[in-house]
Parts: structure tokens; sequence; C-alpha cells
């Protein structure tokens, strides 16, 4: 089978490359990515030599280039990481969110439609929900929640699910749409909650926290996340929507005290901050559904994966160093300019 993943050099599109070079040795897989400021091409340094992989720098939005990769890769599966996802960068700038998550996704089908792909996914967020009251921790996201969006990136999030599953009803495109809880693990780009901390205690600096630190977040190792879309796009049901969840709940202060904790940091070097408008309150997803008719559960505890995650970045501080530097964007010049 020839997948084509979208947003591959990012966090959890690189990590479902990694994932289905593992498990499918006799499968291509067609990494695009347009290599925006989180798009890292240095996280797919292992893979690049591999015949069965294959690089595109090319923009979801850019409907001739799609079409033109298409014709050429003919692929079975799409699968769509491609997204704008700071929440704090739709605020300040939320056209770019509409131009790659909304008209990005719109062309991918256009162009799957006109290829005969035989499977969309669509890589969601929980997000599209809006929040949870802290005070009902019975109340959980299930996939019958109605949408109600709090930001910027969160509503071109949703938009682009209606698009997907109109497309699905209109013109009978095969497709699925996975919503998921916060991700952490390996590769995630250090803006993010997890790995931001833990680069900032690494080096004693203050760790920003918003507010006095008490949403709460349901946390997914990434390698979990891997496998349920991949059980979704082979055997889950067209038009439908599976929510994936860890069952790991955690105020954002539990998670960086747990970083502090396992670095051996002093907790003085919490420092906090002026929450951001909107900030959603509590994220908590019922995976029932996805249990139920796929038979999936998540397979790594929070201590397990925090633990993992953080012995990560403490071997790859040459990743997260070209990042914070700004050093990983020359990668791909190094890496293409002359051929």
């Amino acid at each position: 089978m020839k997948w084509l993943v979208t947003g591959g050099a990012g966090f959890i599109g690189s990590n479902f490359v990694f994932y289905l070079m593992d498990q499918y040795p006799e499968d291509q897989i067609v990494c695009v990515d347009s290599l925006t400021y989180a798009g890292n091409l240095e996280t797919l340094e292992s893979v690049m030599e591999d015949p069965r992989f294959s690089f595109a720098k090319v923009d979801i939005a850019d409907r001739k280039a799609i079409y033109a990769l298409f014709e050429q890769e003919k692929p079975d599966v799409v699968v769509n990481f491609a997204a704008e996802t700071h929440v704090d960068r739709s605020v300040m700038d939320p056209g770019v969110f509409l131009r790659t998550n909304v008209l990005g996704t719109g062309v991918l089908m256009d162009a799957s439609r006109q290829y005969g792909v035989k499977r969309y996914h669509q890589v969601s967020t929980d997000e599209v929900y809006g929040d949870l009251p802290l005070d009902r921790p019975d109340l959980f996201f299930t996939e019958e929640t109605p949408i109600h969006t709090s930001s910027p990136y969160s509503a071109s999030k949703a938009s682009a699910d209606l698009l997907v599953q109109a497309y699905h009803r209109t013109f009978g495109l095969p497709v699925s749409i996975s919503r998921c809880s916060n991700n952490y693990g390996p590769y995630q780009f250090p803006e993010k909650l997890i790995p931001l901390m833990i680069a900032n205690a690494l080096n004693d600096k203050p760790l920003p926290v918003y507010g006095t630190g008490e949403n709460v977040r349901d946390w997914l190792y990434v390698t979990d996340h891997c496998a349920a879309i991949d059980l979704i796009v082979r055997k889950g049901k067209e038009g439908s929507v599976y929510n994936i969840g860890g069952h790991n709940e955690r105020t954002n202060l539990e998670v960086v005290k747990t970083i502090l904790h396992t670095l051996d940091k002093p907790e003085s070097l919490i420092h906090f901050v002026t929450d951001r408008p909107g900030h959603d309150r509590r994220y908590a997803i019922d995976p029932a559904k996805i249990h139920r008719e796929l038979g999936w559960l998540p397979t790594t505890a929070f201590d397990e994966g925090m633990k993992k995650t953080i012995r990560w970045y403490l071997d790859n501080r040459a990743w997260w160093e070209h990042i914070i530097s700004g050093d990983y964007q020359n990668y791909y010049s190094k890496m293409y300019g002359n051929r």
C-alpha cells in the first residue's frame, strides 16, 4: 500500500511515518510537508535514504502542486496531519490557520476524489469540542458532543472536519476523522508545553505557566495515537469520527512539576504568567467507541511515557537546540541544495 502522509516532518506526522515503516516493511510512504517553522526535515534524517520513503516539499493549499504530486504518486491512502496547530499563534494571525487547515484540506480531498484514493483520513483534535468545567470530572467528550470552538485554531479544525463529512455525504469520498487528546513524545516542537518546560528546566530558565496552572488536559503518548490512526484507516467505518484519548488527565501544573522532579530541578523555576484569551479549562476524551469497534486501548501510562519523553530530550539535545537556534531551517537546503 502507498501512503501519502501530509505534515510528515512535524511531530505526530513524523512519528506516524516511523510507525508505518516499522510495522509494514512492504508499504511505501510519500511524505509531504511545506517545512514551515514547525516542519523539521532533520527529524526524518534516519529514513531519507530508505527506498520505501520519499519526501516532497509541497504546500497542501497549492492545488497545482498537489495535483501533480497525486498524478505522479497515485497514493492508496491519504492521512492529513498538515495543520497550523499552536493556539497562541492563531490568536495573533488567524488567516494562516484558515488557509492551511481549511483550504488545504479541501484541496487534498479534491485530489483524493480525482485520483481514486481508497481512504482519506483527517487528523483532528479534541479542541473542536470546546472545554469542560473543572468541577465536573464525570463529563467527557464523546463523538456526539456538539462542536463548540474557543480559538481560531480550533475553529479552523472544526471547519475542516465539517468539510470532510460533507465530501463523504455529497461525493461519496471514503473518509474517516480522528479527534485526539494532547500528544507528547519524541520530536515535539519546543514551543509546546512539555518540550518547552524540559528545555527551560535543563537551562535553568523560568518555566512560564498560564494563570494558576489548573487547566486540565488528557495526555496520550504519540505512538499510541499512531496505532489508533492505523486501525481507523484499515478497519474503521467510512464516514465515522473516532475519539482517541489516553485517560491520563493532568493539570498543567502537575505536568510541569513532574518534569522538574524528574530532572531534579527546583519548583522555584515555575513562573505564573497572565492567562491567554479564551483558554479552555479542561479536555477529557471518552475513547469507548474506538475500543468497542476496533479494540484499541492506549498502552503507555503517563508516568512511563513522561520518563521516555524526558529521556529522549536529554539524549537528543542537538535536535531541539537546533530548533531554538534556528539552524534546523537550513537543513533542507543542505539536503537538496545541490540536487
